[in-house]
C-alpha cells in the first residue's frame, strides 16, 4: 500500500479527494499545513486522517521551515509526498530528504506557471487550458532566494485539458479546472505511483509512466490506450433529444476520415435540420452498408435494420430490403453503398422516410428526392476504408469502450456440424445473414434468402422469442418472400434445442450460429432431427447499443 504525508495550505481539496478515492489502495498517512486555521485540518480529522501544523514563524528562514516539517513528518511512514495549494517554494533542504515530491498545477505547463494561471489563460484569450501534476524539482539559489525561471519546472507526469468558455472568468475557471481537472489528473498520477508503474529520473529530469500506453494483448488487436481523451467540437445544437424534454447537440471529431453522416453534405438545404434520433440511425444504417462490396441498401428503423439486401442493381437491393418489412420501413432510414440513381429514388419516396444517406446522387435521383420537402438527402462522400477503430458508449460515471466489431466471415470459416452440408446457396446466404446480422440489436435472430432478409426479431431478452419474432415478421411484414427453405443466423449460441425447434416450424432449412454452448450436440441433433444444415461460426455478434 501506497502512503502520502499531503501538504496544503487551505482546504486542500485534492488531498481530500485522494483520500476519499484511494486511487491503486493508496491512503493519506497524514497532512500537514503551515496554519493553523487552514480548513483542511476539520476535514482531515472528520476522515481519521492525521495532521500537523507546522507554523512559519517570523524570525523563520526557508531552510529552517523545511527542517521544522521534516522533524513534524518524521514519525510517519510515507512513500509519497502530495503538495496541493501549498504556498511555499521548497528547496533541496526538504526535497533531497524527503521521497518524491508531486504538486499539481492549475494550467498546461509550460504555459502559464506562477501564482495566476486561471487569470494569465484568461487574458491570453487561449481556448484551453488545464492542469498539470509534475515532480517538484529545487527552485531556490544557494542562498534559498526562489529562482522563478525555475518554479514550476519539475517533470510532468500527466495533463488534463480544460477548455476555455466565452463568458469565463478566474473563478468559473478555477472551480472548472479543479472538479474537472484536477480531480482527475492528480488521483491518476497517485495510482500510477501506487501500481508502480512510474519511473523517475531526477538526474535526467524526466518521467516515464508505463500505464499510460497502449496494452497489446496480441498480433491481431492493436490495444487499449491507458486513457483517452476525447476532444469534438459542436457542429450544430438540435431540436431535442431522444425525447422532447431533452436537449442535445451533436459534435464533430474533424479528425475522423471515415465517411459519416455527421460529416456528410444535406443536398436539399430547406428541408429541416437532422434530429437526434435522425443521426443515431442513419448512423447504424450507414455502418450496415459499409459490410458490402456488391450493391446494397438497407432500411434502418430505431437502430435496427427492417431490411437489407445485396442484388445486382441499386434499385433490386433498395427494392428488397424494403419487402422485408415496409410496414416497419414506414419514416424510417434508407443507406445505400452506390451512387444513388433515378430508379432507386423512385422506389424511395414511393413511402414515407426521414433521411436517404449515400456515396452520391445522380442528378435524376436528386430531381426526384428533393420533390419529398422532409426528406433529409445525405451525401456522404466516397466510403472508403473503415478507419475509426473504437466504439465507445457513455454511462454514468464513465464511459465503456471497445474495439468496433469489424469481424468479416466467408464460407471458409464455417465450420459444418450437421450430417447434412448446406448448399452454395445457403453458404452464400449464411455469410450475408452473419454480416448483417452484426448490426441488430441482441438478442437477434436473422433470417435470409441468398442475400436478402425475410425476417429480423431483434432486441429481445429471450432467444426462443428472438426466433418466434423474426418467423412473425416473415409471415405477417414481408412481401412477396417467406421463411420457407431460408438461412438463420443467431448473434449467439442456443443454449437450448426449443430455438431450433421454431425455426423449423417456420421452415427453415439452414442455420449459421457461433456455437460453443454446453448442449451443443442437443442442438445439433436438433437439426439433424428436423434436416437441416448448421454452420459454427466460433464468434459471437452481440450488440447491445
Amino acid at each position: 500500500m501506497t502512503r502520502i504525508a499531503g501538504m496544503a495550505g487551505n482546504r486542500g481539496r485534492n488531498l481530500l479527494n485522494i483520500a476519499d478515492r484511494e486511487p491503486g489502495g493508496a491512503e493519506l498517512e497524514v497532512i500537514l499545513t503551515n496554519s493553523e486555521d487552514a480548513p483542511v485540518l476539520e476535514s482531515a480529522a472528520e476522515r481519521g486522517i492525521s495532521t500537523e501544523v507546522v507554523p512559519l514563524a517570523d524570525d523563520m528562514d526557508r531552510r529552517e521551515h523545511e527542517e521544522a516539517v521534516l522533524e513534524a513528518l518524521s514519525e510517519y511512514e510515507f512513500d509519497l509526498v502530495c503538495l496541493d495549494g501549498y504556498m511555499r517554494i521548497l528547496s533541496d533542504t526538504f526535497l533531497s530528504e524527503a521521497t518524491t515530491t508531486l504538486n499539481v498545477h492549475p494550467s498546461l505547463l509550460p504555459s502559464f506557471p506562477g501564482m495566476d494561471a486561471w487569470g494569465d489563460a484568461l487574458e491570453a484569450d487561449v481556448s484551453v487550458t488545464g492542469c498539470t501534476v509534475h515532480v517538484v524539482t529545487d527552485a531556490t539559489d544557494d542562498d534559498g532566494d526562489v529562482l522563478e525561471s525555475e518554479v514550476d519546472a519539475g517533470p510532468i507526469v500527466t495533463q488534463e485539458p480544460i477548455p476555455v468558455y466565452e463568458g469565463d472568468d478566474a473563478e468559473s475557471l478555477k472551480e472548472r479546472v479543479l472538479y474537472e481537472g484536477e480531480f482527475r489528473a492528480y488521483p491518476r498520477a497517485v495510482k500510477w505511483f501506487a501500481e508502480g508503474a512510474v519511473d523517475v529520473d531526477e538526474t535526467a529530469g524526466e518521467v516515464t509512466v508505463e500505464a499510460d500506453v497502449a496494452t497489446v494483448d496480441d498480433a491481431d488487436h492493436g490495444g487499449l490506450p491507458g486513457r483517452r481523451i476525447v476532444s469534438s467540437d459542436r457542429l450544430d445544437t438540435l431540436r431535442y433529444g431522444e425525447n422532447p424534454h431533452q436537449d442535445a447537440a451533436v459534435y464533430a471529431d474533424y479528425t475522423c476520415e471515415e465517411a459519416s453522416v455527421v460529416h456528410a453534405d444535406q443536398l436539399n438545404e430547406g428541408a429541416k435540420a437532422l434530429s437526434y434520433n435522425n443521426y443515431n440511425d442513419a448512423d447504424g444504417a450507414l455502418n450496415l452498408i459499409k459490410e458490402f462490396d456488391e450493391p446494397a441498401a438497407a432500411v434502418i428503423k430505431h437502430t435496427n435494420p427492417a431490411g437489407c439486401a445485396t442484388a445486382d442493381s441499386l434499385s433490386e437491393a433498395y427494392e428488397k430490403a424494403l419487402s422485408t418489412d415496409p410496414m416497419s420501413a414506414f419514416g424510417g432510414i434508407v443507406a445505400l453503398n452506390r451512387e444513388c440513381d433515378a430508379d432507386t429514388a423512385e422506389g424511395i419516396v414511393d413511402s414515407f422516410k426521414e433521411v436517404v444517406v449515400a456515396p452520391g446522387y445522380s442528378e435524376g435521383a436528386l430531381e426526384i428526392l428533393f420533390e419529398k420537402d422532409n426528406l433529409r438527402v445525405l451525401d456522404v462522400g466516397e466510403l472508403g476504408e473503415r478507419t475509426d477503430r473504437f466504439t465507445e458508449k457513455p454511462i454514468v460515471g464513465g464511459r465503456l469502450v471497445q474495439e468496433r466489431d469489424l469481424q468479416s466471415i466467408s464460407v471458409d470459416d464455417l465450420e459444418i456440424v450437421t450430417e447434412r452440408e448446406p448448399t452454395d446457396e445457403e453458404l452464400e446466404s449464411m455469410v450475408f445473414a452473419w454480416q448483417t446480422l452484426k448490426h441488430v440489436k441482441s438478442n437477434g435472430i436473422l433470417f435470409a434468402d441468398g442475400t436478402e432478409t425475410v425476417g429480423i426479431g431483434m432486441g429481445q431478452v429471450s432467444r426462443v422469442d428472438a426466433v418466434r419474432l423474426a418467423a412473425m415478421k416473415a409471415d405477417e411484414h414481408a412481401e412477396g418472400k417467406d421463411a420457407e427453405g431460408a438461412v438463420m443466423a443467431s448473434d449467439a449460441f442456443f443454449p437450448f434445442p426449443d430455438g431450433i425447434e421454431e425455426a423449423a416450424k417456420a421452415g427453415i432449412e439452414a442455420v449459421v450460429q457461433p456455437g460453443g454452448s454446453v448442449n451443443d450436440d442437443d442442438v445439433i441433433e436438433a437439426a439433424d432431427e428436423h434436416g437441416m444444415a448448421m454452420a459454427f461460426t466460433g464468434q459471437r455478434s452481440f450488440r447491445h447499443d
